[in-house]
């Protein structure tokens, strides 16, 4: 691409996370990685505690890129049709027709995705691979962009179904939210309006569909030089080697990580992937993919310990170049 087109396709991804940020106040690292995770044609997965605005980061991202937006919640009783569709006889043909389910969107949130039963969780696994859902023999393709914001508590493990490996490593990122700042929240309890219906239906579309459909194309022309390849590689090498694991990245993380470093390379105005735009994405990117050698009693523990084994990784690896 050429410096002018990258440099508009920079502001407009800069616009697009400026609009979410009339809402979503202090969160900017936050509201980058869901951006990056749209553009890189991934999913995100938000882990984190009730009421940081996980639901009002979803549905202000669906807002500003004028798409639909569905909330999907998460229970126990929740079944693979509630959430794919059905097939249903019309009375008036006297033949079958699809009724689509509410995974039909552009913006789609999984809330507590760890509350429902691993039939009903494994439902999302072409969607998010494929962009399509298979109903009776059909398959039937999601309109895109689509984008799957998955939340799960970790502090709360009664009456839930931890995400098997093969779900986890279809989520792009895995982020928190984490509280807000004093400051931030004091600005929250004196402005109101803020959190209410109203402010985010008033929302602006800033950036289109079709216009978020044209940068995910941009973000796959960056470029990747063999360097960088062979260095997401060797860390992949290195997670396979680790005797703190049992099981390292996989080459569809690998493939994610490139993915998301060639889109953060776009949002900084650049047509060629730096080893910072890897380095910075690491930690959301690859931990969540790793299972421990040693499993631990507490998700937090083991969201610490695998972290730390990718900050190690990544500190023993050198940076081609």
């Amino acid at each position: 691409m050429a410096a002018e087109e990258v440099k508009s396709v920079a502001e407009t991804i800069d616009r697009l996370e400026r609009n979410v940020a009339l809402v979503i106040r202090g969160k900017a690292g936050a509201i980058r990685n869901c951006v990056l995770a749209l553009l890189a044609r991934g999913h995100l997965l938000v882990e984190d505690v009730p009421g940081v605005g996980k639901t009002t980061l979803a549905r202000a991202l669906a807002a500003s890129i004028g798409g639909t937006f569905h909330r999907i919640q998460f229970t126990s009783d929740l079944l693979p049709s509630d959430i794919v569709g059905v097939s249903v006889l019309a009375s008036a043909t006297g033949k079958f027709e699809f009724k689509p389910g509410p995974l039909f969107a552009n913006v789609v949130l999984a809330d507590e995705i760890n509350r429902t039963t691993p039939r009903t969780q494994s439902a999302l696994l072409e969607a998010m691979n494929d962009g399509q859902v298979t109903v009776d023999g059909v398959s039937h393709a999601l309109g895109q962009p689509f984008l799957v914001v998955a939340t799960q508590n970790p502090e709360e493990h009664y009456g839930t179904y931890p995400l098997p490996e093969s779900q986890m490593d279809r989520f792009a990122l895995r982020i928190r939210l984490d509280y807000p700042s004093p400051e931030v929240e004091q600005s929250l309890l004196l402005d109101a309006p803020a959190l209410t219906e109203e402010a985010l239906a008033k929302i602006d579309t800033v950036v289109s569909l079709g216009e978020i459909v044209a940068l995910q194309e941009a973000a796959a022309q960056v470029k990747l030089s063999p360097e960088l390849a062979g260095y997401i590689v060797e860390i992949a090498q290195e997670t396979r080697r680790s005797p703190f694991l049992a099981l390292g990245i996989s080459p569809r993380g690998e493939l994610s990580w490139r993915n998301l470093a060639r889109a953060s390379a776009l949002a900084a105005g650049r047509g060629y992937v730096l080893p910072d735009d890897l380095k910075n994405l690491a930690l959301p990117t690859l931990a969540h993919r790793l299972v421990l050698a040693n499993q631990l009693d507490s998700t937090g523990r083991a969201r610490e310990e695998a972290e730390r084994v990718v900050s190690d990784i990544m500190g023993r690896v050198p940076i081609p170049g």
